[in-house]
């Protein structure tokens, strides 16, 4: 593993920050979709075995934008270029569903298991030096999901240019991984969710869109249109273990169940958080 110094982070971030500058037009390709993730496979894998991690971020930006199932690798490279950004819950969380699509055969299995302990370890310390910080009454600088300077890191994370988008996308990528699923004994990510999520925003409203599957062959979507003038941004939700482990978001409309997700606390938090502050985004786009 490359370690990266103080110094060295940050000239990484100001590329990152850098590549934002920079008016790129990006044509779209003829090609199918299969053939078509492959190319972005193989152009992402360019970026970070050279370093280039504005490049990486915005080829997996555009994976993600494209249906069907992505292959392990894609889990991967995201946990790397998280990784790097210091967004280690993202990241851990991608690489937890690298080593679970691809198992042990895989080629950056090793790679994986290595990186999300070293991870562990930088979570750690930035918790004792924050815990320090705190002893000594020096201000400490939290970021979360909900925090308006979290949604400047999450521009640059996912290189483009409004809250609303930056916002979108970062959801979407916890929905991705927060799918709910009947058979939990054996939790198989190369296997689709029973149901899962996919949002979009609009300027006054948010449309979700609910996927799920019957069989192994038909799939019911149904969309959602949710107004953001006249509701709260705190968005509830909660856990529970019976009948089955399962995690509500709630609508803050009337406080009726709104997505049904997989039991994990942190994840299912991150999601209400974040469409809170995706709301609060649309009501004051100034």
């Amino acid at each position: 593993m490359v370690k990266v110094s103080g110094t060295g982070r940050s000239a990484l971030r100001g590329l990152v920050l850098a590549s934002l500058l920079v008016s790129v037009s990006v044509q779209g390709t003829s090609l199918a979709p299969e053939h078509e993730v492959r190319r972005l496979m193989l152009a992402t894998e360019e970026a970070v075995d050279s370093g280039n991690w504005g490049e990486a971020g915005e080829y997996l930006n555009r994976l993600q934008g494209l249906e069907g199932d992505k292959p392990a690798d894609y889990f991967y490279f995201r946990g790397r270029v998280m990784q790097q950004s210091d967004h280690f819950n993202e990241a851990q969380s991608a690489l937890e569903a690298y080593v679970a699509k691809a198992g042990s055969e895989g080629t950056h299995y090793q790679d994986s298991l290595k990186r999300i302990t070293a991870i562990e370890k930088a979570r750690k310390e930035r918790s004792r030096k924050d815990q320090n910080r705190s002893a000594q009454n020096e201000p400490v600088a939290i970021i979360e999901p909900a925090d308006s300077q979290a949604v400047g890191d999450l521009k640059r994370l996912y290189l483009v240019d409004s809250d609303r988008e930056a916002l979108t996308l970062h959801l979407n990528s916890l929905l991705d991984l927060a799918g709910w699923r009947a058979d939990q004994r054996v939790v198989r990510l190369d296997v689709p969710a029973d149901i899962s999520y996919r949002v979009a925003a609009g300027e006054n409203l948010i449309e979700i869109q609910e996927s799920e599957r019957e069989g192994e062959q038909r799939i019911t979507k149904n969309t959602k249109a949710i107004e953001v003038y006249g509701i709260s941004p705190q968005v509830e939700w909660d856990c529970q273990s019976a009948p089955a482990a399962t995690c509500w978001i709630y609508d803050p409309r009337d406080g009726s169940r709104l997505l049904k997700l997989g039991p994990d606390r942190n994840r299912a938090e991150d999601i209400a958080s974040t469409l809170g502050r995706l709301i609060k985004t649309l009501q004051s786009p100034g």
